[in-house]
């Protein structure tokens, strides 16, 4: 988490939640109980609130987005003002009742009227978290629960008053320090931070010190270090990056980077897919060199590649060897007893073979 600062999350569980795969590309074989604990257990380090989309991030960085919190969420301003008193209705009820889902309080009919395609219970959720005033506590089948903030994030926390502009700086200094070397994009990316609002901040990080301004090779952009950073003399590993991990869920950044056209084929109709429906890129030695299109198969305890392929001027057989252990890895975190290689792709047979 110190690493990465922030973990999208994503409903779509064809291996594994989203926000278990980009700990296991970095550390292996891992309890994933042990993230849920530390995000949604009694002594939780971790909180839920929209960093990069989704996201969970360490209960101590909350102040940092009180500048989002503060900001105008336009579905939940109408349904306020078209609900008026129900915002009162809501916190009241969780006061007393404890944390709740969106069917607890349709359950309990708190006169909110209907609204958008989430039922009006979930809208006034939804906006109340985002706003800070609620929390997620804890998820049940990854449907969230919410709670008062103040029973979630420690008061410490909740106490601190940090500038909107010193939020907005000190997390594009988390950015650089996450990246190492980015573009303005790259940095107001990884926050989803508003550009406009950051241009002046970027400035004010060069004249301290904090970020060095760089040309990269092959980047038509302007480019910033993080005067910390270090180059490796040697790297090697093999992960496997799903599609929300931070290495490559800014597409732009990946094919500066790696040289790697990469997208979602998920809502793409499966006639029209080039790859498969839940890709991985596959990490071998600082180069993206192939993906993988896998399927956690419960039925038949087996981790299925669907589909493996290879960029161009990369040699299959020796990809395939490189792969080869980290899908063993892959099947045992999951509890999978076989690894089934389908014939699709140019790295399919070599890798069937190994």
């Amino acid at each position: 988490m110190k690493r990465t600062g922030v973990i999208q999350i994503d409903s779509v569980n064809v291996v594994a939640r989203a926000h278990y795969l980009p700990l296991f590309a970095r550390i292996g074989n891992y309890p994933m109980s042990l993230l849920d604990e530390m995000t949604w257990g009694p002594q939780a380090e971790l909180s839920e609130y929209w960093a990069h989309m989704a996201s969970i991030v360490p209960k101590a960085d909350w102040p940092l987005y009180r500048h989002r919190m503060e900001s105008k969420w336009h579905f939940a301003e109408r349904w306020i003002n078209e609900n008026p008193g129900g915002v009162e209705r809501v916190i009241a009820q969780i006061r007393e009742q404890g944390p709740v889902r969106p069917s607890d309080l349709e359950a309990h009919q708190t006169g909110l009227g209907p609204w958008w395609e989430w039922s009006p219970a979930k809208i006034a959720l939804e906006g109340l978290f985002l706003r800070g005033r609620l929390g997620v506590p804890k998820r049940l089948n990854f449907v969230r629960f919410y709670d008062l903030v103040e029973r979630v994030i420690p008061a410490e926390i909740l106490a601190e008053d940090i500038p909107v502009a010193e939020q907005r700086k000190e997390l594009l200094r988390r950015a650089l320090r996450h990246q190492g070397v980015a573009t303005f994009a790259d940095l107001t990316d990884y926050h989803r931070q508003s550009n406009q609002a950051c241009k002046p901040l970027i400035k004010e990080l060069v004249e301290a010190g904090e970020a060095v301004e760089v040309e990269v090779e092959g980047w038509k952009e302007k480019a910033y270090l993080d005067p910390a950073a270090s180059v490796p003399r040697k790297l090697e590993a093999v992960a496997f990056l799903c599609p929300f991990d931070p290495v490559i869920w800014f597409r732009p950044r990946t094919e500066r980077l790696f040289d790697f056209h990469y997208r979602i084929e998920i809502y793409t109709p499966a006639p029209k897919r080039t790859f498969g429906y839940y890709v991985f890129a596959i990490l071998c030695d600082g180069e993206l060199v192939g993906r993988l299109d896998l399927k956690a198969d419960r039925a038949r305890s087996a981790l299925i590649v669907r589909g493996a392929f290879v960029e161009p001027g990369q040699a299959p057989e020796s990809i395939a060897s490189r792969v080869r252990p980290e899908l063993k890895t892959m099947a045992e975190w999951l509890s999978l007893e076989d690894v089934i290689v389908e014939p699709n792709g140019a790295l399919a047979a070599p890798l069937a073979r190994a």
